[in-house]
């Protein structure tokens, strides 16, 4: 469940990332540009994925290793 868990928050962090950089560059990647219904609201959904990233790499400290 640990392995899970940051594998899924590294993602989030990752997408989190690639939708800031995508916002002040003219870069066009990441999962937040892709999806529609976060027009005009992709900082906003970038940023609450860092924070998700972060909240689940925290959850995954809290865990037992192999539990």
């Amino acid at each position: 469940m640990r392995k899970l868990l940051e594998i899924v928050g590294f993602v989030a962090v990752l997408q989190g990332v690639a939708g800031l950089v995508t916002e002040f560059t003219d870069w066009n990647w990441g999962l937040v540009r892709r999806t529609g219904f976060f027009d005009g609201y992709e900082i906003y959904a970038s940023v609450a994925l860092l924070v998700l990233g972060v909240a689940l790499f925290a959850v995954a400290e809290t865990r037992k290793p192999g539990g």
